[in-house]
């Protein structure tokens, strides 16, 4: 019997402490979330810590089961509220590591633009094809924690990779390309110089700004260079939430898998931003200002994304 299979004894401390990060990162993929990641683990601990372990054969089966239900059930909920959402939705970005950028799938996996598309698949789909595609759990495995039949679960499988397949974007750009893109756009962007600003955006840039009605945020997505090169721009020449031009700092640090500039200024993040680079150009931003979506960024914390 393998130490994956053997019945968990004592609290059960060990073997949660052992999945903690898979668990949060299944929750997150789920969410896109932080806080709403973090309190399906700690619903996950007090459930573990309450049951009966003794016919428990495999913990990590067991406890990804708990999280995958109980975010699909969170994610239903969700999607109701972000009708109502001031302006765009956008996942709530994090720092990553170093290491999940040089996974190119993985960082892929956790990027905003990603999460953006499964917020398009409904919660069962989602659940789906982010045990599976991300986290390579078998068809049988899935059915058992959703609950399902094999040939159910290889259905939505399918329909939730094509979707995927559909929306997803096609950039592609080395770690160094993306880097020194994204160096380039933030030192436009400071400068506020609306000519080098069009030299790093492709011509048909998509901005996506989400400040949810409490700080200044495009209310639609932003289309083509110009429009959004003048957007930019003018963030690089004005205050910004009562924080002036002289007392924001900005740097280029990993967000979610990728290079991405964070904005700071007056004890608080502004800003986290993070782009899609192909052709040494940026094709797609992604900008959260939603100070309720800053706070693992304003804290510093790397979270746990692997698998």
């Amino acid at each position: 019997m393998s130490e994956r299979d053997r019945p968990e004894g004592g609290d059960g401390t060990t073997a949660f402490e052992a999945c903690r990060g898979l668990l949060f990162s299944v929750a997150y993929r789920m969410l896109g979330t932080v806080a709403d990641a973090e309190d399906i683990v700690q619903d996950a601990w007090l459930r573990w810590s309450g049951a009966d372990r003794s016919s428990v054969k495999d913990p990590r089966a067991y406890l990804v089961r708990i999280v995958t239900n109980t975010a699909i059930d969170r994610l239903r909920s969700a999607q109701v509220r972000r009708e109502t959402y001031v302006g765009p939705w956008l996942p709530e970005p994090v720092l990553t590591s170093p290491d999940v950028a040089e996974d190119v799938e993985l960082a892929e996996s956790v990027s905003l633009a990603m999460l953006v598309v499964l917020e398009t698949l409904s919660p069962l789909e989602r659940a789906v094809f982010v045990l599976r595609e991300v986290f390579g759990f078998s068809h049988a495995e899935i059915a058992a924690t959703l609950d399902r039949s094999e040939v159910s679960v290889r259905q939505v499988a399918r329909r939730a990779r094509q979707h995927v397949a559909e929306r997803r974007s096609r950039f592609s750009a080395d770690r160094s390309e993306q880097r020194r893109v994204t160096e380039e756009f933030l030192s436009a962007t400071v400068s506020g110089d609306f000519e080098r600003l069009l030299g790093v955006l492709a011509p048909d840039v998509v901005l996506i700004s989400d400040g949810g009605g409490k700080r200044t945020a495009a209310r639609r997505p932003i289309e083509g260079a110009e429009k959004v090169a003048r957007f930019m721009a003018g963030i690089g020449r004005r205050s910004y939430d009562g924080v002036s031009i002289e007392d924001m700092t900005a740097e280029v640090i990993d967000v979610n898998g990728v290079p991405g500039v964070v904005i700071r200024g007056g004890g608080m993040v502004l800003t986290a931003m993070a782009a899609e680079v192909a052709d040494g150009l940026v094709q797609t931003l992604h900008l959260v200002a939603n100070p309720d979506k800053l706070h693992a960024v304003t804290e510093r914390r790397e979270v746990p994304l692997g698998r």
